[in-house]
């Protein structure tokens, strides 16, 4: 994966958000104005490229504990965000599937005000 296709499959979710909240290095991608998927552009630049991804503290653990490329969230809440490196032990497909339950964490998180008009807008 790249970083276009890793932009574009998080910019295919239902009323994603693309952001630079921290500095001009950091690209946020929000749902419903909270954050499920952070990443240095200077990393993708170096070859080091790495997710920060939202999860639930159990799995996170489970997760860490199988993949060597799955770590404590860096700069995070080490229990409930993950940091996933590219190059490494976890695929493409299992990152898609990890930045899809982040997705989908955030989401089920917001009030159902705001997600009844995130699914109205979309239809």
């Amino acid at each position: 994966m790249n970083i276009q296709q890793l932009y574009e499959f998080c910019l295919s979710k239902k009323a994603v958000t693309e952001h630079f909240p921290f500095d001009e290095d950091t690209l946020v991608f929000k749902v419903g104005g909270k954050m499920f998927c952070l990443t240095s552009l200077k990393e993708w630049e170096k070859g080091t490229p790495a997710l920060n991804l939202k999860g639930s503290p159990d799995k996170n653990e489970e997760l860490r504990a199988e993949y060597s490329g799955i770590k404590p969230g860096f700069h995070m809440n080490k229990s409930h965000w993950n940091t996933v490196d590219f190059n490494s032990d976890v695929s493409d497909k299992m990152i898609c599937e990890l930045i899809t339950e982040s997705y989908d964490l955030v989401f089920k998180s917001l009030t159902k005000k705001i997600q009844n008009e995130i699914l109205q807008n979309e239809n």
